[in-house]
């Protein structure tokens, strides 16, 4: 249920719808506008109570029901798009953010080569990952603490902000340290006790569609970290799990738009993992940009042909640098910029 209060409602007005709810053993959280002031009242059984509950309150303008599952991350909450500021890198503003780095962080010389690269491009932020869970468990599981310690170098010699996986809830401080922003993968999107810790962190955080869930589940996901009071949450289509085989994921590019509709978040897209192969990765980024994306996650390795993970997935550094080129074309055709 939420709350629209009048512009100009008093603190005092607003104190009392939340003593209201809480009276009735229900949970809010504010929404406070430049102009107004809107409070979600969340529990399990709002759907019985009344909206005269609320609307004979002082200061309340309309009352309304949601009858999504998800509640924080709806724009019934939040008309007004969510813009996520890291180091003073906006996501979810005009400029389309470029995340960008190896999917795993191997060494020193591998990072530090890539860093330096993204960076010159014109990537904003550098990607990288120190804990990789993977389907198998013999594969490279990640360079873990020690990928953390080299991604902090990266992140001081270049200043660069960093995004990196975490993946274990009670690691989610030891991550922090070294991670400007914490990514949620896929197979966590449902992780919960993960997610209610990266809530209360109040970090910057991406978090991935699960690979066979539909956009409903992954915003009730998001609403377990808006639930702790972090606002500083990004969407990432990373592709889906359909009938189709000739490609790893199946891109969901219409996703973009219904989340721009259903929700305030910033949406980015991650187009190496949906494509599985580096020759398919320059038009799947093309495409978010052009169907409105507000940021792209993309694996760049110096030596795609040795890389321990996704190697196959990755652009070498001329062709990362080559589509940052390409894409600020698209991105000037719509009004924006990279």
């Amino acid at each position: 249920m939420i709350v629209e209060m009048r512009t100009g409602a008093t603190q005092d007005e607003v104190n009392a719808v939340v003593e209201r709810a809480t009276s009735l053993g229900m949970d809010t959280q504010l929404n406070i506008g430049t102009d107004k002031t809107v409070v979600a009242i969340l529990g399990s059984d709002t759907g019985l109570l009344p909206t005269d509950t609320f609307a004979v309150l002082p200061g309340v303008e309309s009352v309304t029901r949601i009858m999504k599952p998800y509640k924080l991350a709806s724009r019934e909450f939040k008309p007004s798009d969510s813009v996520v500021s890291i180091n003073g890198i906006q996501i979810g503003g005009k400029r389309i953010v470029v995340m960008a780095g190896p999917c795993a962080v191997e060494n020193e010389e591998q990072l530090m080569e890539a860093a330096r690269a993204v960076k010159e491009s014109g990537a904003s932020i550098l990607r990288g990952g120190a804990f990789k869970p993977r389907t198998s468990p013999f594969s490279f599981q990640g360079l873990e603490e020690a990928g953390l310690q080299l991604l902090a170098q990266a992140r001081e010699r270049f200043g660069i902000p960093v995004v990196t996986e975490v993946v274990d809830p009670n690691e989610v401080s030891l991550v922090a340290e070294s991670a400007d922003i914490l990514q949620v993968g896929s197979r966590n999107m449902q992780n919960f006790a993960l997610l209610t810790n990266i809530g209360k962190s109040k970090r910057p955080v991406v978090l991935k569609r699960g690979f066979s869930c539909t956009i409903t589940e992954w915003l009730t996901a998001a609403d377990y970290l808006l639930a702790e009071g972090n606002d500083r949450v990004i969407l990432c289509e990373r592709g889906i799990r359909t009938f189709e085989d000739s490609i790893r994921f199946s891109l969901d590019i219409s996703a973009i738009p219904v989340l721009k509709k259903s929700s305030h978040l910033p949406v980015i897209v991650d187009p190496s993992h949906a494509a599985g192969h580096y020759s398919l990765v320059p038009s799947l980024a093309k495409a978010a940009v052009a169907a409105g994306a507000d940021g792209l996650l993309i694996e760049v390795h110096p030596n795609p042909k040795e890389a321990l993970v996704d190697g196959l997935q990755s652009l070498n550094l001329s062709n990362f640098t080559r589509l940052m080129e390409e894409l600020r074309q698209i991105a000037a055709s719509i009004g924006r910029y990279i």
